[in-house]
């Protein structure tokens, strides 16, 4: 997984609310079980018409917006099934950070085990940054994980909170088989004893 430190990019609004996972990535896409490949259907929905051709009014096909690696969004962003293929579209698309003043709780937790950060802000805070991302690619939002901040455009720089140990795995680009690999060798004194007690096994 890779590591997520520190951001400098394009943020994209998205003032909806409730944009649940089959809005982020529709149940038609989720027969593969790769994580790569899904970034072109994402919000398959809203970005294409019926045949296929992209729908100018949406965000992420307007020219500024086309290279975005943050979304701020309305509340409640991830609500619904709770399928893994939304952060892989997400991580696929570019986008490294949402931002929204909350988030289903699966969705949540399945961002930071592929390498997106989700951060929750207070209304008043996600609204003046979803103001500066209305500037389009002339404005650049930076966060820093390490000292836990985000920075509007302008200068205006907000904390948010983020778990430690969910924090130490995105700095560090750990996911699940990267910590079970931390253990590798306690794993293989473990095994090898077991093998001497029980070599019929």
């Amino acid at each position: 997984m890779d590591k997520f430190t520190e951001l400098s990019g394009i943020a994209a609004p998205m003032p909806l609310i409730n944009i649940d996972t089959d809005m982020i990535i529709p149940k038609v896409f989720l027969k593969t079980i790769k994580r790569s490949g899904l970034g072109v259907n994402l919000f398959d929905e809203m970005r294409y018409d019926n045949d296929g051709n992209e729908i100018p009014d949406f965000v992420l096909n307007k020219p500024q917006y086309r290279n975005s690696e943050i979304i701020v969004a309305g509340d409640n962003f991830g609500c619904g099934s709770s399928r893994e293929h939304a952060p892989w579209a997400i991580k696929d698309f570019g986008i490294r950070c949402v931002i929204s003043t909350s988030f289903a709780d699966i969705f949540f937790n399945n961002c930071f085990k592929n390498g997106i950060l989700p951060i929750v802000l207070p209304k008043e805070q996600v609204d003046l940054l979803m103001q500066d991302a209305e500037k389009g690619s002339n404005a650049r939002i930076q966060i820093d994980l390490a000292i836990q901040t985000v920075t509007s455009s302008d200068g205006v720089v907000m904390k948010f909170e983020v778990d430690n140990f969910k924090k130490h795995c995105l700095l560090n680009g750990l996911d699940d088989i990267s910590l079970s690999l931390e253990k590798s060798d306690s794993i293989e004194t473990y095994e090898t004893k077991v093998a001497d007690i029980h070599p019929w096994v």
